[in-house]
């Protein structure tokens, strides 16, 4: 299972499954609460956790950091918010306007230029490569989102459609989601965005996808994500945001790239058949001109 790399997150979701529980246990605490990690000592995040002191260099070590302050450092560089439920976030933003703070505009729009900023640093360009080129070569690809999910990945596979007649939105417009997963075989792919709360009809997916030997591509915002044990390449993209809803700008950057890499890579029948697919728009007058 390949995973990007760089980002302490990243670092956690590959090694997650072969941790055992008390790292497991550090490693959530840290991923929950950076900026105590970042500001108190070990022996009062130790205290505070309920583990000892040695858990946490164990798992800087497993997470193949050379010590527990390297890991430190990088929570001191990036410090995240903890998660609130959406009801929560939106009950601050009424609280915010009440009191006559403004600015949601500007502060939305720093917060996704982080989440992007956060994802150029970390993200392993020669992995998302690697799940391209795996994408390219599959038989056929399914594009799977529930939920909040839903939109995105009707927009990737509106993009994929003008250069890839063989990726299909799965569970679209009340098709079976099973019948198509029933179908997959090895040589095929998947590409399923989930986010939390997680909607358990894209673990499912994941996990049955894999089972039949399809290449599984996972997108997410969290080491925590079940689907990611499934996963042939995972990839958490920052969603952090001030407002209600988990930020999606990041992950839509993420598809667009992917896309990008694939069209790229797809020569001459690549161009005429976008040529071809905008040529039928016009005939049907799906699109003007102007």
């Amino acid at each position: 299972m390949k995973f990007l790399s760089g980002s302490y997150e990243q670092r956690l979701s590959k090694k997650y499954e072969v941790l055992s529980e008390k790292l497991r246990q550090a490693g959530d605490y840290v991923a929950a609460n950076p900026l105590e990690v970042a500001t108190r000592s070990l022996r009062a995040v130790a205290t505070e956790s309920g583990l000892a002191p040695a858990t946490y260099s164990r798992l800087a070590r497993a997470l193949e950091y050379d010590s527990f302050e390297d890991l430190r450092e990088v929570m001191r560089r990036k410090i995240s918010r903890r998660e609130d439920s959406f009801a929560t976030r939106a009950e601050r933003l009424r609280h915010d306007h009440r009191a006559g703070n403004a600015g949601f505009f500007e502060a939305h729009l720093a917060a996704c230029q982080n989440n992007l900023r956060d994802l150029a640093r970390d993200i392993d360009q020669n992995a998302l490569e690697q799940a391209v080129d795996a994408l390219l070569k599959a038989r056929k690809v399914l594009l799977f989102g529930a939920l909040g999910s839903t939109g995105v990945v009707e927009y990737l596979s509106y993009m994929a459609d003008f250069c890839q007649p063989n990726w299909t939105l799965a569970g679209r417009a009340g098709a079976s989601l099973g019948s198509a997963l029933t179908a997959l075989q090895p040589g095929d792919g998947i590409l399923i965005v989930t986010k939390p709360p997680f909607a358990p009809k894209s673990i499912n997916a994941a996990r049955l996808a894999r089972e039949k030997g399809a290449y599984v591509v996972v997108i997410t915002d969290t080491h925590a994500c079940p689907a990611l044990r499934y996963a042939s390449a995972g990839f958490i993209v920052p969603t952090n945001s001030p407002h209600f809803y988990s930020s999606y700008v990041g992950t839509m950057f993420l598809m667009e790239a992917m896309i990008g890499i694939l069209v790229g890579r797809l020569g001459p029948d690549g161009s005429d058949r976008i040529a071809a697919v905008e040529q039928s728009h016009r005939q049907l007058n799906e699109v003007w001109d102007g």
